[in-house]
């Protein structure tokens, strides 16, 4: 079966966008989103365009956080690898530190990437999500490690994840099983961060479950696009059957390159389909993203000053002002 076929059978019919070429090649398989919620920031249309083609808009200054809890628990979630899951989970957790806010990042992917990124060796971990999740005497406490970040800690994981897809189908309730482990959390941070995995395994279903958003990082690339219909369809089913309050706060154009014809093409698509659900930050390739992996830390200390850190602490911002009111 192939993904357009996927996608026709999930989804109701679509609203054919008159703008685009009817073909194979150009259709989106997925349906227009509902409208912006009343809260989003709003721009007028005397403000310069942005990287998504639409006027910027003004982000209110966050508002000090004066305690903490009880947290917004965020999955970062595409099934198609490469995208910038990671990256993003690690600047935006330490661009939301850097405005006061306490933030615990998840990695729930078994190849324990975000661990890597924040300078651990997933082989010399001890605890990992996986002894949290199997183990009944290991408490969130026992697993959590700090980060060179004040404010913002780690769940780290590495490939013993991996069982925990097979072993979770015999648990009572293996869709909550997050869900239980993660509600220690709630009132001692402001905003936990799942990385999943590049699958619409258990283990997302987990991370779903678990999540109040789900923030939708997408490659500016043609065929990134093309997966995005199954990923709406298994957020869908996980509202309906799971987790009613699940909802999409955002989708963010990542390794974006204005001066390609092609970015801007897809970018105009998405803005197309899903309209103001884009964030209005776009993220741009810079090599800083991959020299501050290798460092072990945020692009926001190992590069401060850059372009890449200016996108996220603004994307930081965005998803502030996108989120209820604290």
């Amino acid at each position: 079966m192939t993904d357009r076929s996927l996608g026709a059978a999930a989804m109701p019919p679509r609203t054919e966008i008159p703008s685009a070429p009817q073909t194979d090649a150009t259709t989106l398989p997925f349906e227009r989103p509902e409208p912006a919620r009343p809260s989003e920031p709003t721009a007028s249309a005397d403000r310069p365009l942005g990287p998504t083609g639409r006027p910027m808009p003004d982000l209110p200054e966050p508002t000090p956080v004066t305690e903490h809890g009880p947290a917004r628990v965020v999955a970062m979630c595409n099934q198609k690898g490469g995208v910038g899951k990671t990256t993003t989970t690690i600047n935006l957790g330490a661009s939301l530190a850097e405005l006061g806010r306490k933030v615990l990042l998840v990695d729930f992917d078994p190849q324990g990437s975000l661990s890597v990124g924040l300078g651990l060796n997933p082989h010399e971990i001890d605890l990992t999500v996986y002894n949290l999740l199997m183990q009944r005497d290991v408490t969130l406490d026992d697993v959590v490690v700090p980060t060179n970040v004040p404010g913002m800690d780690l769940l780290p994981s590495n490939i013993d994840l991996s069982a925990a897809e097979v072993q979770l189908v015999h648990e009572v309730a293996r869709e909550q099983t997050l869900q239980r482990v993660l509600a220690p959390a709630i009132e001692h941070y402001d905003v936990v961060l799942i990385d999943c995995q590049p699958s619409l395994g258990l283990l997302t279903v987990n991370a779903l479950t678990a999540s109040d958003g789900v923030i939708v990082p997408l490659e500016c690339e043609y065929f990134a696009l093309r997966g995005v219909a199954l990923l709406k369809t298994t957020i869908d089913k996980v509202r309906e059957r799971l987790n009613p309050k699940l909802e999409i706060d955002g989708v963010l154009g990542t390794m974006f390159d204005g001066r390609t014809l092609h970015s801007r093409e897809v970018m105009e698509r998405l803005v197309q389909a899903w309209g103001d659900t884009v964030f209005h930050t776009v993220i741009r390739r810079t090599v800083k993203f991959s020299d501050s992996t290798v460092a072990g830390e945020p692009i926001t200390s190992y590069a401060s000053s850059s372009a890449g850190a200016d996108s996220y602490r603004q994307l930081a911002q965005e998803v502030l002002a996108r989120w209820p009111a604290e």
